[in-house]
Parts: C-alpha cells; sequence; structure tokens
C-alpha cells in the first residue's frame, strides 16, 4: 500500500474562511432615510486533498563505498521535486480558474529582437487595476524564454529602472512594469510552444501543505535502508478577477 493511501486521513479541510458581498454605495439626499444592507457570506474550504511522495533505497555496501552526503544529496534532488510537483499543481489550478474569462488577452507574441515583452506586462497590469486587484503586491511566473526576452530590455535589467535593487531570492529576477517577475519550468503550455503567463495579485489563491513524513527506516528483506517522505497539499482559487493570463509564444 502506498504512503498516500495510508495517509487518506490527512486529506481533510484545513481551513475555512468567509467572505462577504460588497456593500452598494448609493447617492445620499440630506435629511432622508438611508437603506442597509443585508450582507451574504459565501465560506469556502480549503481541502488539503493532494500527496506526493518518495522512497528509495540504500544498501549497506553503497553507504560504505560511496562518497559521504551522497543520501542528503537524493534527499535534496527529491525535495526538488515535489516542489515542482506542488508548482505545477498551483499553477495549473489558477490557469483554469483565468482561462476565458474576461482577464484573459488571449494570444500575445513576445518578439526578442523588439522588446514587445515589455508591453505584455503592461497590459496585463491594466486589467488587472480594472478589474480592482491589489496592486501592492503583483507578480508573474515566466517561463525560461519570455525570461530571455525580458533580458534584451534595459527596463528590466536595470535596477534603477526597474524600480529595485533586490538580490534574487526564491525565484525572484525582478521587476518590472509593477511586477515580481518569477522564472519558472512549470509555466503551463496549453499547446506545445504557447506559454500560459500568469500575472496576479496575492489576494487571488489561497494554500497550505504538510510535511506528515520524512524518515530512514531499515529494511526487513535486505541490508540496507530505507529512505521515505511525504508531502501533502492544497490550493483553492478564491478571487479569480484578481488573475491575469496571456497565451505568448517566444520569437526571436
Amino acid at each position: 500500500m502506498s504512503m498516500i493511501s495510508d495517509a487518506s486521513s490527512y486529506f481533510r479541510p484545513l481551513n475555512y474562511t468567509t467572505s462577504f458581498t460588497d456593500p452598494a454605495v448609493r447617492s445620499y439626499t440630506k435629511n432622508n432615510d438611508i437603506s442597509w444592507d443585508l450582507l451574504t457570506d459565501a465560506t469556502r474550504a480549503l481541502v488539503i486533498d493532494q500527496g506526493d511522495y518518495f522512497a528509495f533505497t540504500v544498501d549497506d555496501i553503497d553507504r560504505r563505498q560511496a562518497l559521504p552526503g551522497f543520501i542528503a544529496k537524493a534527499s535534496m534532488g527529491a525535495a526538488y521535486n515535489l516542489s515542482n510537483e506542488v508548482d505545477s499543481y498551483v499553477s495549473n489550478l489558477m490557469y483554469t480558474a483565468v482561462n476565458q474569462t474576461a482577464n484573459d488577452l488571449g494570444a500575445y507574441v513576445a518578439d526578442i529582437s523588439d522588446n514587445t515583452a515589455y508591453a505584455l506586462f503592461v497590459n496585463l497590469r491594466k486589467q488587472l487595476v480594472k478589474s480592482n486587484a491589489s496592486d501592492g503586491a503583483l507578480w508573474s511566473v515566466v517561463p525560461p524564454e519570455l525570461y530571455a526576452a525580458l533580458l534584451q530590455d534595459s527596463r528590466f535589467i536595470k535596477a534603477n529602472e526597474a524600480g529595485t535593487d533586490a538580490g534574487l531570492r526564491q525565484g525572484l529576477v525582478g521587476r518590472i512594469a509593477g511586477f515580481d517577475i518569477y522564472e519558472s519550468n512549470t509555466v503551463p503550455q496549453p499547446t506545445s510552444g504557447t506559454f500560459a503567463v500568469l500575472a496576479g495579485s496575492n489576494m487571488a489563491t489561497t494554500f497550505a501543505d504538510q510535511i506528515l513524513e520524512t524518515e530512514a527506516v531499515r529494511l526487513q528483506n535486505q541490508f540496507g535502508d530505507g529512505v521515505r517522505g511525504l508531502h501533502v497539499y492544497g490550493a483553492k482559487v478564491v478571487y479569480p478577477t484578481a488573475l491575469a493570463l496571456a497565451s505568448v509564444t517566444v520569437q526571436a
């Protein structure tokens, strides 16, 4: 039985958030009665319903003969692959939520030779502001192909023009048109060569995860150890209007 099946009891609603309808804004006439709105609420549950695991064996002979640190290196590689699975899941969830909505800008060609990538982010930002998404913490995730196009534009690579001189951190590669730009290999590709470039506000999506177990166990039927780990997580798009999308093709 897989560890994910063993951990099925952990796949449960993690928390609940309650959202309310916005009150109406009305004209005021002096000395007249005002109208009161009754707020209606909707509860959203974030369910941890995704699970991934890794498991590998280490023979005692390999442990003795191999260079020190190879188990830690293998575990780090597994952790990196787990994070890629999460990135793919969340990005595809957001893509599905905004695809073919009013915030889907449709097809766009970013030409490296004439710096048209900059205009893409100007249009994405405009759409988000029109949708009343907060512009205080806007982000966009781009594939390496689009990042290469941005590197041709001084408005992106110069700190004084990008609006920040912060160092690289956790995939953050710069700022442009008010967006924190993150580079990722997990940007959705609905069709070959076309990237679903997402942009949005931090308010759009909620996420929760747990590392339920990472352990080394002695194997019963061989001379060696087993190393295994389990990661469960869930995400929900709570404000789809705080996301924007463009289907981008990059050409030289």
